[in-house]
């Protein structure tokens, strides 16, 4: 069953058009709020499916298919998804059978709907999507076009742009457009990475764990998501944007610089990415006399096997295993309020003109 079924006032025939011309829905807005994507399970199968389109996305890995893809299909994804599986096993909202990633997009989306509707009726019809797995871009993008949807605001959730998660949900958004009849008229929202409501919320969530934690952290680590260091000397400006989130959140809690660091986690494959290695720093941090930390992932919009197993279990193994104490994951913003309240801010901003 689906969680949200578009819907707009039937389909009429046009005034003053033949009585054979084809029905056509009045013109509606569409606000499509897209993830990076879920498995649909954690069995072999589903795991494989989901892993070939991920890591198939030249966005993701640009090495050349007729060297990678031999790779990925026959010895990358004979064992992987075994591993990944057990990984996802260990978080999945088993109550809904879906990833936690899921479980906190559509609450995301059922909050931000309800202020849209509250500011401006049925005007404006509010989904999601997934770059991978389900659902798809291209089966929302239909339902919105289907609903009357002429216009479509498209919110990829990332703080930061990256050519690996911004400019990949876009690709896919426009493939999805090539394959309408009547496409509709299109904006993209920008990263909001500096958005003051998005720093803000971000501060308040660090404020709540530090007066709510046993022991008061030394610092703060912003793990983000890394990136191959090559994308960065290409032009990518992921790196940069992360930096400064960084440096926004310092300012707006009125810390020091040794209160705060940025670090960069969930490096694959040989090449060097983004540095420093948050497994690798926190346990450096353990072994210099830090023993009490905080972690939190900016650049996650929803909680994620990054966060709820790779942070929080992985890195966490690796600071207490180095002789750190006291660990503190800080969850990401998901459906916290203030985080609502600036998406939807985000939003209003980028219908203007349209509304």
């Amino acid at each position: 069953m689906k969680d949200y079924q578009l819907t707009g006032a039937p389909a009429v025939c046009p005034a003053h058009a033949p009585k054979d011309h084809p029905a056509v829905r009045p013109s509606k807005i569409g606000v499509l709020i897209a993830n990076l994507g879920t498995p649909d399970g954690t069995d072999y199968f589903s795991m494989r499916r989901y892993l070939s389109e991920f890591l198939s996305d030249r966005r993701v890995v640009d090495y050349s298919p007729w060297l990678w893809q031999p790779l990925l299909q026959l010895i990358i994804l004979t064992s992987r998804p075994f591993r990944s599986g057990a990984a996802y096993r260990s978080i999945w909202n088993n109550e809904a059978n879906e990833s936690p990633l899921l479980t906190i997009t559509k609450d995301q989306t059922r909050a931000i709907r309800s202020h849209i509707e509250e500011a401006f009726g049925g005007e404006v019809l509010v989904d999601y999507c997934m770059r991978y797995g389900n659902p798809s871009t291209e089966s929302k993008v239909r339902e919105m076009v289907e609903a009357g949807c002429t216009k479509i605001l498209f919110f990829p959730l990332y703080p930061h742009y990256a050519g690996a998660t911004s400019a990949t949900a876009v690709d896919q958004f426009f493939r999805a457009l090539m394959k309408e009849k009547w496409q509709p008229i299109v904006r993209v929202v920008e990263p909001y990475f500096e958005d003051t409501a998005y720093i803000d919320a971000l501060a308040q969530s660090v404020e709540r764990a530090y007066a709510a934690a046993e022991t008061k952290p030394d610092l703060l680590v912003c793990s983000y998501h890394g990136l191959p260091k090559r994308y960065l000397m290409e032009g990518d400006p992921y790196h940069c944007q992360c930096v400064k989130t960084t440096r926004l959140l310092k300012e707006r809690l009125g810390w020091d610089d040794n209160q705060i660091t940025s670090t960069f986690q969930s490096k694959f494959g040989p090449e060097e990415w983004l540095k420093p290695y948050t497994v690798e720093e926190v346990a450096r941090l353990a072994e210099k006399g830090i023993k009490n930390i905080a972690v939190c992932a900016p650049a996650f919009s929803a909680d994620c096997i990054e966060t709820l197993e790779e942070i929080n279990e992985e890195i966490k193994e690796s600071f207490i295993h180095a002789g750190g104490e006291s660990f503190t994951y800080i969850p990401c913003l998901n459906d916290d309020p203030a985080h609502i309240s600036a998406l939807t801010d985000l939003i209003k901003k980028n219908l203007q003109g349209w509304i």
